[in-house]
């Protein structure tokens, strides 16, 4: 049985390797990914993100546990910083939900940043593909903060889940600063804490003050290390998904995310072929040149572009 094939029955070491292809072969995961992509597209992507320490990773963990109860498969991506040394994830899927590695129906993957923004964004696209190929209803995607990157990763989610939690200070700053407008259900873990009522004020005066016309974010209380609050917010996602599809809003949000995945596809492609055809050694030669002040960044771009240009056009001859 081919790679593909065993993916679609779910077999998780065939997965693991397809991954693991995605994260260092790419170009030879796309013909599988390509035989894959057919069997896409019915499995709800719930994007979970918040500043870190905000319980994240127990939201996940208990939403993972209440959906199983439902009979749902659940498919796991959880963003790491990389390791500065292998380059690898740090905090690993066993560390942070180990219980449910037990279950056969819940397959997680750790995957680390890298620092290679694009290459996350592609890598963590595929991997949702790979997850609903083997059957997976449920895709949480969980990043380890609330950075640019991550919000560019998050964007291949359906709905986004941002995660606050009281006591931690600029919590809200970090909210305000560009992150407002992407959270569909805000969620006030540690709600049994000091501070969560007036937190929640602030959430939603915010919430007035940014009214756009479209659906205001829901605010959930949770106590995630208690599993207080978890079924409440499961049905509030659930009303989401229902709003969602009546509205044609899920319809051009996946729309979108295929907007995105060939832009970034088509962005690899001809970065890679630039560099195949100007080489490291000539684009060394012009970095040592605009240090030494004799010549510009711009001037080199307008040069590369067209040596490249000229290549593209003799068939890279």
């Amino acid at each position: 049985m081919n790679l593909s094939n065993r993916v679609r029955q779910g077999d998780a070491r065939a997965v693991a390797k397809l991954i693991t292809m995605v994260e260092n072969d790419f170009q030879h995961a796309q013909k599988i990914l390509q035989e894959l992509h057919h069997y896409c597209g019915k499995a709800v992507v719930i994007g979970i993100t918040g500043p870190p320490g905000s319980g994240k990773s127990t939201i996940t963990d208990r939403l993972t546990k209440h959906v199983r109860k439902m009979g749902k498969k659940v498919g796991i991506i959880a963003i790491d910083p990389s390791s500065p040394f292998t380059g690898g994830a740090i905090l690993g899927d066993r560390i942070r939900m180990q219980d449910l590695a037990t279950d056969k129906e819940v397959f997680i993957r750790s995957i680390g940043t890298r620092g290679h923004l694009g290459g996350l964004s592609r890598s963590t696209q595929a991997i949702v593909k790979i997850m609903e190929a083997m059957g997976k209803n449920i895709i949480f995607i969980e990043t380890v903060g609330v950075g640019q990157s991550e919000i560019e990763v998050i964007k291949v989610s359906d709905i986004i889940l941002l995660v606050v939690m009281p006591g931690m200070g600029d919590d809200i700053q970090v909210i305000k600063a560009g992150i407002m407008e992407i959270g569909d259900i805000f969620v006030v873990n540690k709600a049994d804490r000091d501070g969560a009522d007036k937190l929640i004020t602030e959430i939603e005066m915010m919430i007035h003050l940014s009214d756009n016309g479209k659906r205001n974010p829901s605010i959930i209380k949770t106590v995630g290390t208690e599993n207080i609050g978890i079924d409440p917010l499961w049905k509030e996602i659930e009303r989401l998904i229902i709003y969602l599809q009546n509205s044609g809003q899920m319809y051009q949000r996946r729309k979108n995310r295929i907007r995105k995945e060939i832009y970034d596809l088509f962005q690899e492609n001809w970065q890679e072929m630039f560099f195949q055809f100007i080489g490291e050694e000539n684009l060394e030669k012009e970095v040592e040149k605009v240090l030494k002040r004799d010549n510009d960044p711009y001037s080199v771009v307008q040069k590369l572009t067209e040596i490249f240009k000229g290549k593209i056009f003799k068939g890279g001859n």
